[in-house]
């Protein structure tokens, strides 16, 4: 399994950036694919996930409406666009595919594998 993200940079608040997502050594298509991050000394979370042929997708709160997942079977990719960055956004950002569970009727999504990439950086500052 091995992904490998690209796109990160650095921002001013408010600005916009696309991330991408290789993955290879798993059957793409059967699954969902997902975004998360992990800002320094903070715990890795949940950004959002595109079902298995890109009919739904799923954010977390904090970026609902400002971030938007894609994919492309044929190309194996996983895309992320981000506007209205903000400096909370900062952080490493990774792709996984993605699994979820029903918690207290909310929908809570984690990796399915636990081989990841180097992620990509992505700094929100003035």
């Amino acid at each position: 399994v091995h992904f490998v993200e690209s796109g990160g940079g650095m921002v001013q608040p408010g600005g916009t950036l696309t991330l991408f997502c290789e993955a290879s050594g798993f059957p793409f298509g059967n699954y969902a694919m997902g975004w998360f991050r992990q800002a320094p000394g903070k715990d890795r979370e949940f950004v959002a996930a595109v079902n298995w042929n890109g009919t739904n997708s799923y954010y977390a709160d904090s970026v609902k409406g400002r971030f938007t997942v894609s994919r492309d079977n044929a190309k194996n990719t996983v895309s992320l666009q981000m506007t209205s960055l903000k400096p909370e956004d900062t952080a490493v950002y990774l792709c996984n595919a993605a699994g979820s569970a029903r918690s207290n009727g909310k929908l809570i999504w984690g990796p399915e594998y636990d081989s990841w990439g180097q992620g990509t950086q992505v700094t929100v500052s003035s």
